[in-house]
């Protein structure tokens, strides 16, 4: 799915769930950016079965157990839920990620809410690969070796670029 695409279906209507002070340029940026890195916006699943869902790749026990209990998230989480016909638990939101890019959106957004610090400002790449990272804990990066993880960094590099260069040009841009 193209960058325009997914904001304007997916990422758009997520924010208007949540309270204004959650929409940004910078959320959005930031949103786009995770999902290309995770995801690619191909895979709704994670590659191998693996237990990550939908385009920002959360996890039962992780994301979205931590959006639906952690204290600067979990009743705004509960209202999103009930506005999505779904249970707040952790079962019934991984299960509703199957056929709810909406929702998934909505609560990555919450879970870049659950981290203290501010968004980046648009343009500063490495503040956001630095919320990235503590935020989505992504094993290919914890786990991997040093070329694993350089790989990893180049990869956020150009996704964060494309990101940038949708909302900067009035032209369809396409994924990296």
């Amino acid at each position: 799915m193209d960058l325009r695409t997914v904001r304007r279906s997916i990422v758009e209507p997520a924010l208007l769930l949540l309270p204004a002070k959650m929409e940004s340029p910078q959320a959005v940026v930031m949103l786009l950016a995770i999902g290309l890195q995770e995801s690619l916006f191909e895979h709704r699943r994670q590659q191998g079965n693996e237990p990550a869902r939908r385009f920002w790749q959360m996890e039962r026990g992780g994301g979205v157990h931590g959006v639906l209990t952690h204290r600067a998230s979990a009743a705004c989480a509960a209202v999103i839920c009930a506005h999505q016909d779904v249970e707040p638990n952790d079962m019934a939101v991984w299960q509703a990620f199957e056929r709810d890019d909406v929702l998934a959106c909505a609560l990555a957004r919450l879970l870049l809410y659950t981290d203290p610090s501010r968004l980046p400002d648009l343009g500063d790449e490495a503040g956001a690969w630095d919320l990235y990272l503590p935020t989505w804990r992504p094993g290919a990066y914890s786990r991997g070796n040093a070329v694993q993880r350089t790989e990893l960094r180049k990869k956020w590099v150009s996704n964060y670029a494309a990101v940038l260069e949708v909302l900067r040009s009035p032209r369809p841009v396409s994924k990296p």
